[in-house]
């Protein structure tokens, strides 16, 4: 089963992916205490976050061109999850919980807006 091609690239992609995520640790182990890694600890995750929520709502309308309020994929659902996301998060203070939250609003709203169309 594992000389099959597909499973031979699974294997390398997965493997280059791991790679990817431990060579930083392992190559910065010893400057962890350096004030510049503390500083990109601590603000790195916030700003990839925010840059992520940009990209999300770049093509956001609240109101399409007719002014009626727009209930597709990039209007009202995106902003009712999105604000969802922003408050659990403060109440929880949980980042796992609260993605995911927003992401099955998001996902939920999205598929039954389409099943009633």
């Amino acid at each position: 089963m594992l000389t099959d091609p597909v499973w031979q690239l699974i294997i390398v992609c997965a493997l280059a992916t791991f790679a990817t995520r431990v060579v930083p640790f392992v190559a910065l182990a010893k400057q962890a205490d350096h004030p510049l890694i503390l500083h990109l600890g601590r603000y790195l995750p916030p700003a990839v976050m925010l840059i992520l929520v940009i990209y999300a709502l770049r093509d956001f309308r609240l109101l399409m061109d007719n002014w009626q309020l727009n209930i597709s994929a990039n209007g009202l659902p995106l902003i009712i999850a999105g604000l969802l996301v922003a408050g659990i998060h403060l109440w929880r203070r949980n980042a796992l919980v609260s993605i995911i939250a927003g992401t099955a609003t998001y996902m939920l709203m999205v598929q039954i807006g389409q099943s009633a169309l």
